[in-house]
């Protein structure tokens, strides 16, 4: 089993044979992906554990958006929302 930030992956076929055994590690903090002919297609987290939530990233967003609210509605982007808007995102 992996652990820290790498997941586990599992095949669908086996994840529904074992799931009862996969729920303590993810209350441990283990994310698992659950995988389809080896493509992941979901991923089983504990509740309150954002997949793919950084703590920087979070503080980037809010303080990105904390600027927006002091533009006011006077002052010009100097670009068109859409691309503010594309501008923003990581």
């Amino acid at each position: 089993m992996l652990k820290g930030n790498l997941m586990r992956a599992i095949a669908v076929y086996e994840a529904k044979s074992r799931f009862s055994e996969m729920i303590a590690p993810v209350e441990q903090g283990e994310g698992i992906t659950i995988t389809r002919n080896g493509v992941p297609v979901a991923r089983l987290v504990a509740i309150g554990v954002a997949a793919g939530t950084d703590p920087e990233q979070r503080q980037r967003v809010l303080d990105s958006m904390a600027g927006l609210r002091r533009l006011g509605s006077d002052i010009e982007l100097g670009c068109s929302l859409s691309d503010a808007i594309h501008d923003g995102r990581d």
